[in-house]
């Protein structure tokens, strides 16, 4: 549920902001998946605190949505933005198809729960999706695109990517108003690099 999480923070952000601080660091190596990923410059961390409470209001969102509870098992890898409204995240929660079930079947039920509660929680937004995959370093993923049009006319762009490793499903979230930034981060995830540290 960490994908469901992430997507409702989307529509929390556009109405606050959140403190964050100046990382040094622009390469990231994460041991668990053996992937490298340079963040563009002027990107700062968001804190593991002020995340949490994101995430939280998400779930109660998408409760109060389909009014059953969300267990959110993701474990976050990273969290950056960039003003107000460009987010880079990624995170990894369990996923054991012998008992979650089919893992496309999953991120098809996952896909049509995000759409609907998008459409129930922001009245008299347009909402288009396309769902595909995509191929990073050689490795496919399922793709998931937004375009979130606010009745003030302000896009917001949505692309998430995700895929299993083992029994575990490791995603990418990248959301973005500004579109050249929303490249920078697509770029600099496109030429990420598993298994080559």
């Amino acid at each position: 549920m960490g994908k469901i999480c992430y997507l409702i923070i989307c529509l929390k952000i556009i109405f606050q902001s959140c403190a964050g601080q100046t990382s040094p660091i622009k390469e990231i190596y994460n041991k668990e998946f053996n992937w490298t990923i340079i963040i563009p410059e002027n990107f700062d961390t968001v804190s593991a605190e002020q995340w949490a409470k994101m995430q939280d209001r998400g779930a109660d969102a998408i409760e109060n949505t389909f009014d059953e509870r969300i267990d959110n098992r993701a474990n976050t890898i990273f969290i950056f933005r960039s003003d107000q409204l460009n987010y880079f995240e990624s995170n990894y929660q369990p996923f054991d198809t012998k008992t979650d079930g089919n893992y496309l079947e999953s991120c098809k039920s996952v896909n049509e729960m995000l759409y609907q509660t998008f459409v129930s929680q922001m009245k008299g937004i347009k909402i288009d999706t396309t769902t595909s995959t995509e191929k990073i370093d050689n490795l496919e993923f399922q793709t998931l695109k937004m375009k979130v049009t606010y009745p003030n006319n302000m896009v917001l762009y949505v692309h998430m990517f995700s895929r299993l490793f083992g029994k575990r499903e490791f995603s990418v979230n990248i959301m973005y108003v500004d579109k050249h930034k929303g490249e920078l981060m697509l770029s600099s995830w496109r030429n990420s690099k598993f298994g080559q540290k």
